[in-house]
């Protein structure tokens, strides 16, 4: 028998809290739709006819897909309650939660190589058939998720460490700017500039100092 596609619900942006699911769907999907974009602006050179562009951000990843809830007892004589079926799905990806003031965050997984962790951004139903007094047994759920990583997982992804970001460090006794400069980026020449921007007059001897700031840097 197939493996099939399981969505989980997480109270908390690093997944770890459990609070719904797993649901197994009943049809596993026909395919998966993952998006990838960047945004640029496009800036015209001086003394050129065309633009080049400029890299602004990485959008978060896009996962779609389509699945189908049918509960005329052919795919499972146990799950014949269709309204039961769609809340207990809503309940994981939809609902506002009223404990994190959100919906919940949400993992897909299908078997070991597709996983992806994210939040809901649209869920259509669409119901394909009724017995004879109009009720419905079968839906297609179309379903969009946008990529979440908490703030430190996505710090480690980007490998935050380039002089063209801010970071605002906690001083180590004992250290020197110099040394400071070096665990931030793994270059010591930029301590003069984070000396100016921080107001200091000394990068040797910090005592008195708990934290600083480390700003974009132009190199010199």
């Amino acid at each position: 028998m197939p493996e099939p596609l399981q969505i989980t619900g997480y109270s908390d942006e690093n997944y770890k809290t459990l609070v719904g699911g797993p649901y197994e769907v009943m049809i596993n999907p026909e395919s998966l739709k993952l998006q990838r974009s960047i945004d640029y602006n496009e800036q015209q050179p001086p003394d050129s006819s065309s633009t080049a562009p400029k890299y602004q951000h990485t959008q978060s990843d896009k996962f779609s897909f389509d699945i189908v809830i049918d509960c005329t007892g052919i795919v499972d004589s146990k799950r014949t309650d269709l309204a039961k079926e769609i809340k207990t799905l809503e309940d994981i990806v939809f609902v506002y939660q009223g404990k994190t003031h959100r919906p919940n965050f949400v993992t897909i997984q299908w078997g070991k190589s597709v996983v992806f962790q994210g939040v809901l951004n649209s869920m259509d139903v669409s119901y394909t058939l009724f017995r004879p007094d109009g009720s419905p047994l079968r839906a297609k759920i179309s379903m969009a998720f946008s990529q979440y990583l908490s703030p430190s997982v996505q710090s480690k992804k980007n490998g935050k460490q380039s002089p063209d970001l801010t970071h605002l460090v906690t001083v180590t006794d004992g250290l020197t700017l110099p040394q400071m400069c070096i665990q931030v980026w793994n270059n010591e020449n930029y301590y003069i500039q984070v000396a100016r921007f921080n107001g200091l007059n000394k990068f040797r001897d910090l005592r008195g100092i708990k934290t600083m700031a480390f700003p974009p840097i132009i190199p010199s």
